[in-house]
């Protein structure tokens, strides 16, 4: 079940149904004990940072942001067949508009849509 359940939020992340996506991998979250808890966990907070962010809750999304690196951060270059070091620097890059500011309200920041991420399978990179 988790694996049509999987494919299917990556599915949603990919269309940028970032609210839909969230809702499909913390059903998958509820139900997992094992290491990938973690690693579900940092793909819900990347959805949602990028919820915020398309949103312009700027704040939300910086937070969400920095613990979506925290919670892929064990995972390596790649796990559950996902291409996490290119989602990593693809995620980095949305985001060098709103993680630049270092102090203070991001005044002015919008999301670029062109540079939102996709979650790369490596079958689909075969």
């Amino acid at each position: 079940m988790h694996h049509d359940s999987f494919a299917h939020a990556v599915e949603l992340f990919n269309e940028q149904e970032f609210f839909a996506c969230h809702d499909v991998l913390e059903e998958i979250w509820n139900e997992t004990l094992d290491e990938r808890r973690d690693f579900y966990q940092g793909l819900i907070h990347a959805a949602v940072a990028l919820f915020h962010f398309s949103e312009r809750n700027l704040t939300g999304a910086r937070k969400m942001h920095a613990s979506t690196l925290r919670y892929l951060a064990p995972y390596g270059e790649a796990f559950h067949d996902i291409d996490l070091q290119r989602f990593r620097q693809d995620f980095n890059y949305c985001f060098r508009k709103l993680t630049e500011v270092s102090s203070g309200y991001p005044h002015g920041v919008e999301i670029d849509m062109a540079d939102i991420p996709v979650l790369i399978t490596h079958r689909a990179s075969q």
